[in-house]
C-alpha cells in the first residue's frame, strides 16, 4: 500500500464532506452578502468593505455605527461600499437599502477576523478533540463569533456559498462542530487581545493545497498550465475536458514504470488476457474469495458491455455508477467520460452526443484503492445507461476485471474536489471577496508529503495568492505537521519532514509568517492528534509575536540559527532560547543526523549541550558517512527528520525546538 495515498484516504474520510458539483451553479445573490448576518465580526481599525446584490443600476446606501455611505450597482447588479475604520466594541446595527429593497443586521461586532483554514487537522472538530464533553460544556463566549464556509468546491471562481450559514456566538451547541485549532486559538488569543473575535472556518479534509491556491497563482508554477487550461476548459466544455485529460492519463499508462508496449485497456479491442470474471454482486475486492486481492491495494480494471438499439444510441445520455471506492478513470468506447475522487460515492457522468453505438457498447473502469475496501460497488443493477427518455439500461452483462499490479499513483483529474486545482480556492475563498481580515492560519501537509520537497514553491504561492486577496501584510500563521507513525530505527528519508522543513523555511523567510511547532504533541497511531488545546496556545502565541508585535515574546521555542564546523565537531546555535536548552527523557539530545551533502547516507550524532548550543561529534566531517571523498566537505545536519521522530530538545519553558535541515556552514537568521 502506498503509505501517501492511505494517509491521504484517511484524512480526507476522516470528516464529512460533501460532493463536487462538475460545474458549482451559482445562487441567487442577496442584497448583502451572506457574510454580513446577524452576530458578524468586522475587522476593526481598518477600512470596511461591504458588498452584495441589486438590480443594475440602483442607488444603494449602507448605515452603519454613525456612518451612512452610497454607491449604485453596476451593470451586473454588482455593488460595493467601503466604511470609515472603526474601533473595537460594538454592538452596532447595519441597515441597506436599494430601491424598495432593505435589509437589517444586528449585533455587529467590531474586532479581529481570522480565516482558519487547510485539511482535517484544521477541520477537526471540538467534539472529536482532548476533553471534548467538559469543553463542549463550558464554551460559553459571546464575543467569540463562529461562521462554517459551506464546503464546495468549483472549476471557477464564485461569488457566493452555495448553502446557507451563519455568524454563531460561541456556545455550546455552535462550538461542537467547529473546528478546534480555530476556536481554541482565539479563545487562548482573547486572554491578552481582548476583543471580539470572528473565526472564519474554511478547511475540507484530505485537500492539497493545490486545491486552495488561485489558478493564476498555480500558474506560476512550473508545469501547471496543461493541466489548468483542461480546468478551464472543464468550465465550458467538460465533455472535451474530460476527453483530454483521458489523453493525459493514457500517456501516464503507457510511460509509467512496468508499462508493456501496446497495452490499452480502454480501448473496446484490447485484448481479452489477463482479464477475470468479476462476482455478479461486484463489491469490494477483498470480498471476493480471491486470494490476491484479500488485502490488496491498489489499481483494479473493470469492463463490461451494453447493447442499444440505435433508436436508444441516438438519444442523449448518462452513464450512472454505484459508489466508487476510491478514485476511478471511466472510458465508454475507448473515450474517458469522466474521473472523480471520493470513497464510496455514486458517478454520473454525461455522454457526448455521437458516442454510444448500435450494437455493443464497451464501458471500462479503472478503481483506484489505497486504503481498506476498494472497488465498484455493486450489485450489477446499481450501474445504468440513463437515457433522455427515462429508459435505465442496466449493466447486466458479465463484469471482467483485470488487476494493474505497481504502487505508482496516477495523476489526479484537476476538477477533483479536495486534490485538484483550485477547485476550493474557486468554491470556498473566492467567495469571501475582500473581506477584513487580522490573519490567517493555516494547517496542511499531510496530503503532500508525497512530494514535500515542492511544498515551499506552493507554500509560497498560496501565502502571496491570498494576500492579494485580503491584504498585502496579511499576518500568515502556519502549523508545522505533527509527529505521525512509529520512530524510525535508523535514519531515512521522510516526506513529513520534508513538508515541515519547507514550513520552516517559508515561515524563517518572512516576518508576516508565524510557525507553530507540533511535532511534540502528534499521535505515533492517530493522523488527527486530539491536543488541540495545546496547538491553540502555541498559535495564540504566535500571533502575538506575529501580528501583535510582541516581540519580546518568542514566536515558538528554540529556533536554529546556524550551524558551523569546528575540530572533529559541528556547533548548532539557536535563538528564541528561554534560559537555557533542556532534553527530556534522555541525558542529551537524541534525533541529530549528518548527512552527506545529497542526503543519500546519513547516520545519527552524538550531541552534548552547552547553554543554548548543541555540539555533535563530527569526527567524519570532512570525510563523509558514506566513506566517499567530499571535496567541498559539504555535509548536512538534520534533527528529528522522520514522519514520526523522537524529539527531546526543548527550552527551560518546555517548548520544544522544531525540526530543521542545515547544510553545514550555512547561516539562517529569524
Amino acid at each position: 500500500m502506498s503509505r501517501p495515498r492511505a494517509i491521504l484516504w484517511m484524512l480526507a474520510t476522516a470528516v464529512t464532506c460533501a460532493a463536487m458539483p462538475a460545474v458549482a451553479q451559482e445562487p441567487a445573490t442577496p442584497l448583502l452578502h451572506p457574510l454580513f448576518q446577524d452576530h458578524a465580526v468586522l475587522q476593526r481599525d481598518q477600512p470596511i468593505p461591504v458588498w452584495g446584490h441589486a438590480a443594475p443600476g440602483t442607488p444603494v446606501s449602507v448605515a452603519f455605527a454613525r456612518q451612512t455611505v452610497t454607491t449604485r450597482a453596476d451593470a451586473g447588479g454588482q455593488w460595493r461600499a467601503t466604511l470609515q475604520p472603526i474601533p473595537a466594541g460594538g454592538p452596532h446595527d447595519m441597515t441597506v437599502r436599494a430601491g424598495q429593497a432593505t435589509r437589517n443586521v444586528h449585533d455587529v461586532q467590531m474586532g479581529d477576523v481570522w480565516l482558519c483554514s487547510g485539511q482535517s487537522n484544521m477541520d477537526l472538530p471540538v467534539w472529536r478533540a482532548l476533553d471534548a464533553d467538559s469543553e463542549i460544556a463550558s464554551a460559553t463566549h459571546p464575543t467569540i463569533r463562529l461562521l462554517t464556509v459551506p464546503k464546495a468546491a468549483a472549476v471557477t471562481p464564485q461569488s457566493t456559498f452555495p448553502a446557507p450559514t451563519a455568524w454563531r456566538p460561541a456556545s455550546p451547541a455552535a462550538v461542537r462542530d467547529f473546528s478546534a485549532a480555530c476556536y481554541y486559538f482565539a479563545r487562548e488569543l482573547q486572554k491578552t487581545v481582548n476583543v471580539p473575535m470572528g473565526l472564519i472556518q474554511a478547511a475540507w479534509g484530505g485537500s492539497r493545497i493545490e486545491a486552495w491556491t488561485s489558478a493564476d497563482a498555480l500558474r506560476t508554477q512550473r508545469g501547471m498550465d496543461p493541466a489548468l487550461d483542461l480546468l478551464a476548459l472543464y468550465a465550458s466544455n467538460p465533455a472535451a475536458a474530460t476527453a483530454g485529460w483521458g489523453e493525459v492519463w493514457q500517456q501516464w499508462w503507457s510511460t509509467r514504470d512496468g508499462a508493456r508496449q501496446g497495452d490499452t485497456p480502454w480501448q473496446p479491442g484490447a485484448a481479452n488476457t489477463a482479464w477475470h470474471t468479476a462476482p455478479a454482486a461486484l463489491g469490494a475486492w477483498e470480498c471476493w474469495g480471491v486470494p490476491d486481492l484479500a488485502a490488496y491495494n491498489g489499481m483494479v480494471w473493470y469492463r463490461t458491455q451494453v447493447t442499444l438499439t440505435a433508436a436508444q444510441a441516438g438519444q442523449g445520455a448518462r452513464l450512472a455508477l454505484g459508489p466508487v471506492d476510491e478514485t476511478d478513470m471511466t472510458w465508454v468506447n475507448g473515450v474517458a467520460v469522466g474521473s472523480q475522487y471520493g470513497a464510496g460515492e455514486a458517478r454520473r457522468y454525461t455522454l457526448p452526443a455521437g458516442l454510444l453505438n448500435a450494437g455493443e457498447n464497451t464501458v471500462v473502469i479503472n478503481v483506484l484503492d489505497t486504503y481498506g475496501e476498494g472497488g465498484l460497488s455493486g450489485p450489477a443493477d446499481a450501474h445504468a445507461v440513463q437515457l433522455d427518455d427515462g429508459t435505465r439500461i442496466v449493466l447486466d452483462a458479465p463484469w471482467h476485471y483485470r488487476v494493474a499490479p505497481g504502487t505508482q499513483p496516477p495523476p489526479l483529474a484537476p476538477w477533483h474536489a479536495a486534490t485538484g486545482l483550485s477547485t476550493l480556492y474557486n468554491g470556498m475563498i473566492a467567495p469571501l471577496g475582500g473581506y477584513g481580515l487580522r490573519g490567517m492560519l493555516w494547517y496542511q501537509g499531510e496530503s503532500n508529503t508525497a512530494d514535500g520537497a515542492a511544498y515551499a514553491n506552493q507554500l509560497r504561492s498560496l501565502r502571496d495568492d491570498w494576500r492579494s486577496r485580503f491584504g498585502a501584510r496579511l499576518p500568515l500563521l502556519v502549523v508545522q505537521l505533527a509527529g505521525y507513525g512509529q520512530p524510525p530505527q535508523a535514519p531515512v528519508e521522510s516526506g513529513w519532514a520534508q513538508v515541515r522543513e519547507a514550513q520552516r523555511r517559508v515561515a524563517a523567510e518572512d516576518p508576516l509568517t508565524g510557525l507553530a511547532v507540533a511535532i511534540d504533541i502528534g499521535d505515533a497511531y492517530d493522523i488527527h492528534p486530539p491536543n488541540k488545546q495545546e496547538l491553540g496556545r502555541r498559535l495564540a502565541r504566535v500571533a502575538r509575536h506575529v501580528a501583535y508585535g510582541e516581540r519580546a515574546l518568542a514566536p515558538s521555542g528554540p529556533t536554529v540559527r546556524t550551524v558551523s564546523r569546528g575540530q572533529g565537531e559541528a556547533r548548532i546555535a539557536f535563538d528564541n532560547v528561554t534560559g537555557t536548552l533542556v532534553t527530556t527523557g534522555a541525558n542529551g539530545p537524541i534525533g541529530f543526523e549528518l548527512c552527506d551533502a545529497d542526503a543519500r547516507h546519513c547516520r545519527y550524532a552524538d550531541a552534548v549541550l552547552e547553554g543554548r548550543e548543541v555540539v555533535l561529534d563530527c569526527m567524519d566531517c570532512v570525510e563523509p558517512a558514506s566513506g566517499r571523498h567530499d571535496r567541498s566537505g559539504a555535509l548536512r545536519v538534520r534533527y528529528c527528520w522522520a514522519d514520526g521522530p523522537v524529539c527531546t530538545l526543548r527550552d527551560s519553558s518546555g517548548a520544544p525546538a522544531g525540526p530543521f535541515e542545515l547544510s553545514l556552514n550555512a547561516a539562517e537568521v529569524r
